[in-house]
């Protein structure tokens, strides 16, 4: 299964190492609050916004209340 960090692994932006240093302080932060237990907590969380926005998103664009997907 392809990831989209596997298809995007060249693009090394400023940007892109900015959001992953916070992924990762964020990770540390629930391992250290609430343990293994917290980063599963934080995972399962992610994973939900991340289909949801998803979700969302299509519905907006397909009812046509979005700007189309920005290509670089």
């Amino acid at each position: 299964r392809y990831t989209h960090r596997k298809l995007m692994a060249g693009k090394r932006t400023f940007r892109n190492q900015l959001y992953r240093a916070a992924r990762d302080m964020g990770n540390v932060e629930a391992v250290k609050n609430g343990g293994v237990e917290g980063l599963a907590k934080r995972d399962a969380r992610r994973a939900v916004y991340r289909r949801t926005n998803s979700v969302t998103a299509s519905v907006l664009r397909a009812l046509g209340l979005s700007g189309s997907r920005r290509r670089r």
